[in-house]
């Protein structure tokens, strides 16, 4: 994806969305993107994602926690004051590209805001969560910086919410059997045997990918999947405070794919996500290229 030349354009379209996207920093204001934090409750605390609360201290503050946090969706004034933000800068319109429907209820939140907002708006679930949903964000944000207008971005956010894979690779049970997502026993004797999980977003929701007895191998089956995929558009890189990723993209560009392109995008896995998947967890995203076809 190119970089824009400018920003802060006036007279089009601009991209809103909210922190479970997980795009760095710099990404977001390159692109000119207004992200919606959601709130974090760590040990009755709450923050505000990203801005009370960045990636490495979320990390830091679960590791001393005994309780999982908790995420809440952004209030629906919250959205409200990005779309006046969007306004007063001069937009045209607002796409709004928000995580998954079935796993916050971000997008009611920006449902409700929109119906009362000065500008045109349309919000599309990415149906998706973390650098899945982000690349949809991007890939959105570049159409909008071109030209395209409302609805044409719109209709590309819909489009490629159907062709958006993610796929991880957790380092442990841990912290699925602290959410209630797994049984004790079950999590014991998984750690026992040095299984090593693997999820992927199916759908809008977050599903179990399969199994592998070692963090290699687990890795292995990722590089596997991007190896096997259908032409791809777009790949990103996220993971939370593994430090072997930079191994991990080495072995991505290995397979010498030229539609991986000369650039992988590589973030931090978030809260959204993070809570439940916990440290040591390495995934991959991606839009095919082509929508996948229903058999």
């Amino acid at each position: 994806m190119t970089t824009p030349d400018t920003a802060g354009d006036s007279h089009r379209v601009r991209i809103v969305t909210d922190s479970a996207c997980d795009l760095p920093v710099d990404v977001l204001q390159c692109w000119d993107i207004i992200s919606v934090p959601l709130s974090i409750r760590i040990d009755g605390r709450d923050y505000v994602d990203g801005t009370d609360l960045d990636t490495a201290a979320f990390w830091q503050r679960v590791a001393a926690s005994s309780t999982l946090p908790e995420t809440a969706a952004p209030a629906p004034g919250d959205f409200a004051t990005a779309f006046a933000r969007a306004a007063d800068e001069g937009a045209s319109g607002i796409v709004v590209i928000t995580l998954s429907g079935d796993l916050s209820g971000t997008l009611s939140s920006a449902l409700v805001a929109a119906r009362d907002a000065a500008l045109p708006i349309e919000v599309v679930d990415s149906r998706s969560v973390t650098m899945g949903q982000g690349l949809t964000v991007m890939a959105c944000a570049q159409a909008a910086r071109d030209g395209a207008p409302l609805d044409t971005v719109a209709s590309l956010a819909r489009d490629l919410a159907g062709r958006t894979r993610v796929l991880g690779a957790l380092d442990a049970l841990e912290h699925l059997r602290r959410g209630g997502r797994i049984g004790g026993a079950r999590a014991m004797l998984a750690s026992a045997l040095s299984i090593k999980p693997l999820i992927e977003v199916r759908d809008g929701r977050v599903e179990e990918g399969g199994r592998q007895r070692t963090r290699s191998k687990a890795l292995a089956w990722l590089v596997d999947q991007v190896r096997q995929s259908p032409p791809i558009e777009r790949l990103a890189v996220l993971h939370a405070q593994c430090g072997d990723v930079d191994d991990f993209v080495a072995s991505l560009r290995a397979l010498g794919r030229q539609d991986l392109g000369e650039h992988l995008l590589i973030g931090d896995l978030g809260a959204v996500v993070g809570t439940h998947a916990g440290p040591g967890t390495i995934g991959v995203a991606f839009h095919l290229a082509h929508a996948p076809t229903t058999p």
